[in-house]
């Protein structure tokens, strides 16, 4: 049996080689970025631990027959799950990792821009000390909705992270018809209600750009927007020019269409922004359960066991 881990951003991968010493299998690690690299990787495998390295028909294809890939975290846009059937191959993810971490990422953006934070250190770093002259409007957290797009694990720790401010907490699921705490409404009417909207779905054909120029238009002036669930859920073009514009009060974006960001793109220049290098997931804490997470699943891939989080 052969393990191989496609990619990481981890110190070690002492977790994965031990699973293959426990059955006796070899054992491989990689940075593959290409779909030429992966193939070169993965090919002959029993078990794929992959971050974001292409799994598609080309580089699952080559895997042994009746392999499993293993995607590091929750979303596995970067894995072709419809080939991965076609072709027999298990896909798995880690859904539950880092919640709290993510939670609390979003909080914190959220928070420090609702407050100006990144305005007044920026006004008193070239001289100014003045409130007037940093910041014209600051809503009380107290009389502000916070809108959630997708009600799952982390949406429901981020609501209640921000009900402990006094806010008022929509929401918009298809898969949720009430929750405590939260009232549940139409997209439009979220996206309309919300002071801060903050994005926890997947990245899909149906979700892509779903926050365009559109539906920011639709948000209301100074609203702000948190984005720690995948990049290509917002036009990023029609982002920056909707806080170039003053439309928008502020982003906080963890996730982008393209990572690293690109130099040159018009969200770099874009104000009032905070962003983070797709960190919201981590801590110390976190980044040991997903490795052990993801280990434990491919020692059940390669004892033939049911696999605890199944997507193929």
């Amino acid at each position: 049996m052969r393990v191989v881990v496609t990619d990481y951003a981890f110190g070690n991968v002492d977790q994965e080689r031990a699973v293959a010493m426990a059955v006796a299998a070899a054992f491989s690690e990689h940075q593959c970025r290409s779909e030429e690299e992966t193939i070169a990787a993965v090919r002959d495998a029993d078990v794929v631990f992959n971050n974001f390295a292409p799994m598609n028909e080309r580089t699952m294809g080559v895997m042994a027959q009746g392999a499993t890939v293993i995607r590091y975290g929750v979303g596995v846009d970067n894995v072709d799950l419809e080939a991965a059937r076609r072709l027999g191959v298990h896909v798995c993810n880690v859904p539950d990792y880092g919640v709290e971490e993510v939670a609390d990422h979003a909080a914190a953006m959220a928070l420090s821009l609702a407050r100006k934070l990144g305005r007044y250190d920026a006004g008193i770093r070239a001289g100014e000390w003045k409130i007037g002259t940093m910041v014209d409007h600051v809503r009380s957290l107290g009389q502000s909705t916070v809108g959630l797009v997708g009600f799952g694990r982390i949406a429901r720790a981020f609501a209640r992270r921000m009900q402990a401010f006094g806010t008022t907490i929509v929401a918009y699921d298809p898969y949720v018809s009430a929750a405590d705490g939260a009232t549940m409404l139409p997209l439009d009417d979220v996206i309309a209600q919300a002071d801060i909207l903050s994005l926890h779905v997947p990245l899909t054909p149906e979700t892509r750009h779903m926050i365009g120029k559109a539906e920011i238009a639709r948000m209301r002036r100074g609203a702000i927007l948190i984005n720690v669930s995948r990049g290509g859920l917002v036009d990023e073009v029609a982002l920056a020019d909707a806080l170039a514009n003053g439309h928008l009060g502020g982003a906080g974006v963890d996730v982008f269409e393209k990572e690293p960001l690109p130099a040159g793109v018009p969200l770099r220049d874009a104000p009032n922004a905070i962003f983070s290098p797709h960190a919201a997931f981590f801590s110390d804490a976190s980044v040991e359960r997903l490795q052990r997470l993801a280990a434990e699943e491919g020692l059940r891939a390669l004892k033939g066991e049911p696999l605890r989080c199944a997507l193929t």
